[in-house]
């Protein structure tokens, strides 16, 4: 640890004062929990006799359990005593409240408020599970005084669905609910209508931003899937660390693009500290990552990282104890970063020649588990993960002189960082580590680049010979981009043909096929109308018809058939068609600027997750050090 960590810390706490009145909280806490294990060890039901009586008063046996726990601990006896009392009373409560909910059916929900909230940030709920998250949301903001359109509502580690009922999203009676305020309080800012009116704002930017994300993501994703100019439209892909793109199965490619795309908005939000947008981000990129095969989740450290974001930003926003499966989570990462990186890092170092820039990410893994398992009364085992931590801390501390000498090379602060921690602070060995490292993305870019162009030109012989751009695309994919044996595919495959760009309603409407076509399908021995049918499919193109009906036995299959009045009709003209070009050009507008917002979150330097200052970490593990070295004393004066 630096020598300045200690001015550092009582300046992030406001003074010393309140990082005193911090520390006390936090080893109340801890004492909480591991009074909580030796209640559970020793099987005491708190809300029973002799403990309780049947006033549900508290009984004498409670001070001798607390005298045998202070003994066990050496702590004071009094501070464990009313420690105990607290665990008993909300047992109780818990308990009644059971009754309560089999006899009425009124669930009791737990709502933790955020930390500016000054006021006991664990509070009770009580409601119906009929209700629809927009009226939990509703009397949430109502009860504990927040607007309603400026909160947002996580549960069981998912954003609440204002929609849908609480039964329907897996709500179950003692659930716990976390607020994610957009904006502070009515009370805060009735101060100066002047702030208020930038608070509203503020807040309705911040809601406005999260839609734009999910919209700019989409499109990214969507236009993935299209034919695409690499050159003048932007677009998502997916590459390995050494900036190559991969190939993904189509089925799973844009759920993966959507969590990678979430994650790295996420990270941008925990970056500038936004924690309470950045969540709702992360927790997204959860759930499409889940729609992503097991295989694909071991063999990347994408998910990892992501599950070690979720818990940090559920630390920054103090409601760790919301995340009842942080523990899962941790080992979660533990173990994809073994699958990935190999035992001892010797994959990655196989790969990349080094592992100097991926132990930050084993830092704040260590951090976490020492965080955690403090909070879960294991003293001992928080101890070894936050030394592991405070080692891991010293071994990357960087320094700042070191940075400004490379820097002076021309060379960013995130290449510097990056380039010394891989080669163990060895400013020439750096200065070379990031200058090869910069010839070969050159490379690898130029490469990936003409493979693109190579793919466009492609596609567009494919559907130069009649084929759509989903089954040139499909059979490009099969045939690792050779277009020879992917219009070999296309050919020995019939039920490739008619993977339409759009379904076959869309087809339905075309132009009349001349005489001279069908003509020409009869010739081949084909049904007139089964030619003309085919033809209107097919746009026209007489070898693809001539191939489907022959494949199909002088028919189309069911999904291509049309009816003789659709075959017919003409597409009617609705009212957005002749409204002007107003409301088109501004949705155009809106969907650049989402797109535009995306890509200005998403880092060019593909190991930016790895970059990091370990500022907030240098802090956080002097702190619980100083918690876990200090327990004992601490408590003993109180």
């Amino acid at each position: 640890m630096k020598t300045n960590g200690g001015r550092r810390r009582i300046r992030a706490f406001g003074g010393s004062r309140l990082a005193l009145l911090w520390r006390r909280m936090a080893q109340k806490k801890y004492l909480q929990a591991k009074l909580t294990q030796f209640l559970r060890e020793d099987r005491i039901q708190l809300w029973k006799p002799p403990y309780t009586d049947e006033n549900k008063k508290v009984g004498l046996a409670l001070k001798d359990l607390a005298k045998k726990y202070s003994d066990k601990l050496e702590c004071c006896e009094n501070e464990v005593e009313k420690i105990i009392e607290e665990i008993r009373c909300k047992a109780v409560e818990r308990g009644t409240g059971n009754e309560h909910y089999k006899a009425t059916g009124i669930a009791t929900i737990e709502v933790f408020l955020p930390p500016r909230v000054k006021k006991d940030r664990k509070n009770l709920l009580e409601t119906r599970l009929h209700v629809t998250g927009r009226e939990l949301r509703s009397k949430i903001a109502e009860t504990f005084g927040f607007q309603e359109n400026y909160i947002k509502i996580v549960i069981n580690k998912k954003q609440l669905q204002l929609g849908k009922t609480l039964e329907e999203q897996g709500v179950t009676h003692n659930v716990k609910a976390m607020v994610l305020e957009l904006k502070q309080s009515e009370e805060d800012v009735r101060k100066n209508s002047q702030v208020e009116e930038e608070e509203q704002n503020e807040a309705k930017l911040k809601e406005k931003r999260i839609q734009r994300t999910k919209r700019g993501l989409e499109i990214l994703a969507e236009r993935a899937e299209m034919v695409v100019d690499p050159e003048t439209t932007p677009y998502l892909d997916i590459a390995n660390q050494t900036g190559r793109s991969i190939r993904i199965p189509p089925s799973e490619r844009k759920a993966l693009m959507l969590a990678m795309g979430y994650h790295e908005k996420g990270r941008a939000f925990l970056k500038r500290k936004e924690y309470g947008i950045a969540l709702p981000c992360l927790l997204d990129a959860d759930k499409y990552f889940c729609e992503c095969c097991r295989e694909l989740l071991d063999t990347v450290d994408n998910y990892a990282v992501l599950q070690l974001d979720i818990v940090w930003c559920y630390f920054r926003l103090g409601q760790l104890e919301c995340l009842d499966d942080a523990e899962k989570k941790l080992n979660m990462a533990q173990k994809c970063f073994k699958n990935c990186y190999g035992e001892n890092h010797q994959r990655l170092v196989h790969i990349k020649g080094n592992c100097g820039k991926e132990k930050v990410l084993f830092l704040r893994l260590y951090l976490l588990q020492g965080i955690r398992n403090y909070h879960s009364g294991n003293g001992e085992e928080a101890y070894e993960y936050l030394n592991k931590a405070c080692q891991l801390f010293k071994e990357l501390y960087i320094d700042p002189s070191k940075v400004h000498s490379l820097m002076q090379l021309g060379f960013s602060a995130q290449e510097a960082r990056l380039g010394l921690r891989a080669c163990d602070g060895n400013v020439a060995h750096a200065a070379a580590h990031v200058t090869s490292r910069r010839e070969k993305l050159d490379q690898i870019r130029k490469e990936e680049k003409e493979k693109k162009r190579r793919r466009l030109e492609n596609i567009n012989c494919l559907k130069g010979m009649g084929y759509s751009a989903r089954a040139a695309k499909q059979a490009l994919h099969q045939a690792s981009g050779n277009l020879e044996e992917a219009l070999q595919i296309l050919l020995s495959h019939p039920q490739m043909w008619w993977l339409n760009d759009s379904g076959p309603e869309t087809n339905s409407h075309q132009e009349s096929p001349s005489r001279e076509t069908i003509d020409q399908l009869v010739y081949m021995g084909f049904d007139a109308a089964a030619a003309e049918a085919a033809l209107r499919v097919f746009r026209g193109n007489v070898q693809l018809a001539a191939q489907t009906l022959a494949h199909n036995g002088g028919s189309l299959p069911p999904d291509l058939q049309l009816s003789a009045e659709d075959s017919s009709a003409t597409p009617p003209t609705s009212p957005s068609d002749s409204a002007g070009t107003s409301s088109a050009s501004t949705d155009e507008d809106m969907e650049t600027e989402a797109v535009n917002e995306i890509l200005e979150d998403i880092p060019e330097h593909e190991e930016d997750y790895l970059d990091s200052t370990l500022e907030d970490e240098e802090i956080i593990i002097a702190e619980y050090l100083s918690y876990v070295e200090n327990i004992k004393s601490a408590t003993k004066r109180n």
